[in-house]
């Protein structure tokens, strides 16, 4: 397996990004429109936090307690701003760390997907799907 791979060959480039002024109805539509799982938070191409679809589960727990699912997400989201829900606090790597680095920051840290950025400026998202993926290509 090759050694110094950098994570700009495997990470994702053309991304889904939500602004600071975006609810989460909009994060939601997001996520189910394009099946991805993490959502980067930006103000132009800054990074400001990341938005994953677990953090979505865990404010609307309330779902399963309801029949009429639509209007309980409704409620919950319109209790919260995106930015109370993003993490924010973001480890982030650059395009030329190496896909090596990227496993091991991953395996260490309890998140799956880490913003690839070039100085504050985000150029792509790199997940563990991308790893697995990558790892598969080499077999």
């Amino acid at each position: 397996m090759k050694q110094r791979v950098p994570v700009s060959t495997i990470m994702s480039k053309n991304l889904i990004k939500l602004n600071l002024t975006d609810d989460l109805t909009k994060a939601e539509e997001l996520f189910k429109k394009y099946h991805i799982r993490h959502i980067p938070v930006v103000n132009g191409n800054k990074i400001l936090g990341m938005l994953s679809y677990t953090d979505m589960l865990r404010i609307s727990y309330a779902d399963a307690i309801d029949d009429d699912e639509t209007n309980v997400e409704v409620t919950v989201y319109n209790m919260f701003s995106l930015e109370q829900v993003m993490a924010r606090d973001l480890v982030t790597v650059s395009p030329d760390t190496s896909i090596k680095e990227v496993a091991e920051i991953l395996a260490k840290r309890e998140f799956h997907a880490l913003p690839v950025v070039e100085g504050d400026l985000l150029v792509g998202i790199v997940s563990t799907t991308d790893l697995i993926k990558y790892l598969i290509e080499q077999y």
